[in-house]
């Protein structure tokens, strides 16, 4: 399962862009995962330029 490490994420939506599925939304400055769409396809986590998708 993929979460967010809000420490370390920048807000920069990058992650939203990426996921084939839909499933991660920004709002303002909180990242949400949608558990139920998410099919860890693990992109976001390899996209992030940060490291803060962790799978």
């Amino acid at each position: 399962m993929v979460r967010v490490n809000h420490e370390k994420c920048l807000y920069c939506a990058g992650c939203v862009g990426v996921c084939p599925t839909d499933a991660i939304t920004l709002y303002e400055t909180i990242i949400e995962i949608d558990n139920e769409k998410c099919v860890n396809c693990m992109t976001c986590v390899k996209f992030c330029p940060v490291g803060a998708m962790e799978g």
